[in-house]
């Protein structure tokens, strides 16, 4: 008997199921709005050198003090990092004789004024992480992702070791606690661990909420879950919008997307562990125990299925035997499998992150720009539900996310002033970066057995934070060539889709319990 059989015996997809994958929901919410806060917590307003006070400015508007004091650019905006070595006087009869002598200008030198308007305060205008410290700003993101990437190799292992609910658990109470402690920091040396520390335990509850829900699901109703599980991500990228939106100041903003890490904590004590995993390990009399409450609130009061029953489907692992990354790469078929899905999920997060963290180079406002790009991920995932049931996991996978390098491309040889245009092509290209994520997600979970599920889930999520922790670094390409950026993500997310054809088709295939059956 296969453990899809059993799900039968206690009513398929019923109440129990539609229960768990809700409250699984909750935390899933809670995601993006971390894994995308850089976009809010450390922008940067527009800013120039402050200028000290001189006897000589008593009677000049603070117009005409900026206008002898900082060199323009060629659009006649204030240049951000440089000032003149000593007051140009003669610029206030004719301010468009620009002087050309760079020996006259030197860097800030007396610290920056930040334009407040839109946000109280972020960390670049707390700690001035702009100009030479620019780069500073951008690793901020960069921390986080390297935390997470950490988090997916413990927290896969473990979870395979330990259990899923156990692991997800913890996951969620270090999110709190690293999360409130980030919004106390008082160093950007103390932000950056904590952001760290926060992407470690985060990556526990992105690696672990969509297995152990898949694992309770029939496989009619695999697709279903995984898209509304993933349509909550979109919800918490809106919410995100909302939030940033109303919470200028970012020590705020880090509290209030950190509290409903608590309420997802007490929700989630309520889901069982996964019978598959408690099965495959020898646990049968905690699965008898979940498997007959699930029977009973579907309403099949007749389950019958023994602990014995339970025993003998168990997999052939051998006594003592420990399943660890390494067995991801001992066999061949696994092996390609690996290798494989780790290029596509390099190639999905690098392409997301790059455009998730670009809001304000589409030409519209950043908050819209948040929410525009969390709307259209919704109706990407429906088109994805219908796509992965009629045509396949391995095609959606692959074309979505050639087709979001594509749009990415466009924008390149879209001129600057095609706004609509280039925000049009934009968003198009979030829904198939939003569908590739999706998908991967769901075929990753399929593609590896139950005795290393979350082995396998860590290591592509691991090679997935690498992309995830690099494309923010890639803006910084911009002083080599402006559109170097954009042609980075494009060739990586193209190459990485025609990867995608290589793996095999798991559309209506029962999930592999031991490695037997992948091979």
């Amino acid at each position: 008997m296969k453990f899809e059989d059993l799900l039968l015996e206690t009513g398929g997809f019923g109440k129990f199921q539609i229960l768990i994958l809700f409250i699984l929901c909750l935390p899933r919410i809670n995601l993006p709005m971390h894994f995308l806060l850089h976009n809010f917590l450390a922008a940067t307003p527009s800013h120039h050198c402050a200028i000290p006070h001189q006897e000589a400015f008593v009677n000049l508007t603070m117009e005409e003090v900026l206008l002898i004091s900082i060199p323009r650019e060629p659009d006649g905006t204030f240049r951000s990092c440089e000032m003149f070595l000593q007051p140009q006087f003669h610029l206030l009869l004719n301010s468009s004789l620009q002087p050309e002598n760079n020996s006259i200008i030197q860097h800030c030198q007396h610290g920056w004024v930040y334009d407040h308007s839109q946000f109280t305060s972020t960390i670049s205008t707390q700690w001035d992480l702009v100009c030479e410290q620019r780069g500073l700003n951008q690793a901020t993101a960069t921390f986080f992702f390297i935390g997470v990437t950490m988090g997916a190799m413990v927290f896969g292992y473990l979870s395979d070791r330990f259990g899923r609910k156990a692991m997800l658990l913890l996951s969620l109470v270090c999110s709190v606690i690293f999360g409130m402690l980030s919004a106390a920091s008082v160093s950007y040396s103390m932000l950056a661990i904590t952001r760290t520390l926060t992407g470690v335990a985060l990556s526990g509850v992105s690696l672990i909420l969509l297995p152990l829900g898949m694992e309770w699901v029939d496989i009619q109703h695999r697709t279903f879950s995984g898209i509304l599980t993933s349509i909550f991500w979109s919800v918490g990228n809106m919410l995100l919008a909302m939030v940033a939106y109303l919470v200028r100041e970012w020590h705020w903003l880090l509290v209030a997307i950190t509290g409903p890490c608590l309420l997802s904590t007490v929700c989630v004590w309520w889901v069982p562990e996964s019978a598959r995993w408690l099965i495959a390990n020898g646990k049968v009399k905690q699965a008898h125990r979940h498997l007959l409450r699930c029977a009973r609130m579907n309403g099949r009061k007749d389950f019958a299925v023994s602990p014995e029953t339970l025993r003998r489907m168990a997999t052939d692992k051998k006594p003592g035997e420990n399943y660890s990354y390494i067995s991801l790469f001992r066999t061949p078929v696994l092996r390609k499998i690996s290798l494989c899905s780790g290029a596509v999920w390099f190639g999905v997060a690098f392409s997301y992150y790059g455009m998730s963290m670009n809001l304000t180079g589409f030409g519209l406002n950043m908050y819209l720009s948040q929410f525009v790009f969390g709307l259209i991920e919704i109706p990407a995932k429906m088109i994805m539900y219908v796509l992965m049931n009629r045509v396949g996991r391995r095609q959606s996978q692959a074309w979505a996310l050639i087709l979001t390098g594509l749009c990415i491309g466009a924008n390149i040889i879209i001129p600057k002033s095609f706004t609509s245009l280039r925000s049009v092509v934009a968003i198009m290209g979030k829904g198939f970066s939003e569908a590739a994520f999706t998908t991967v997600f769901l075929y990753t979970s399929e593609l590896y057995p139950t005795v290393l599920r979350q082995n396998g889930m860590g290591y592509t999520s691991f090679v997935a934070r690498l992309g995830g922790a690099l494309a923010p670094l890639v803006f910084l390409l911009d002083e080599v060539w402006r559109s170097l950026p954009e042609v980075t993500y494009c060739g990586v997310a193209v190459c990485c889709g025609f990867v995608a054809f290589l793996l095999p088709e798991t559309l209506n295939v029962h999930l592999p319990e031991g490695i037997e059956d992948i091979e």
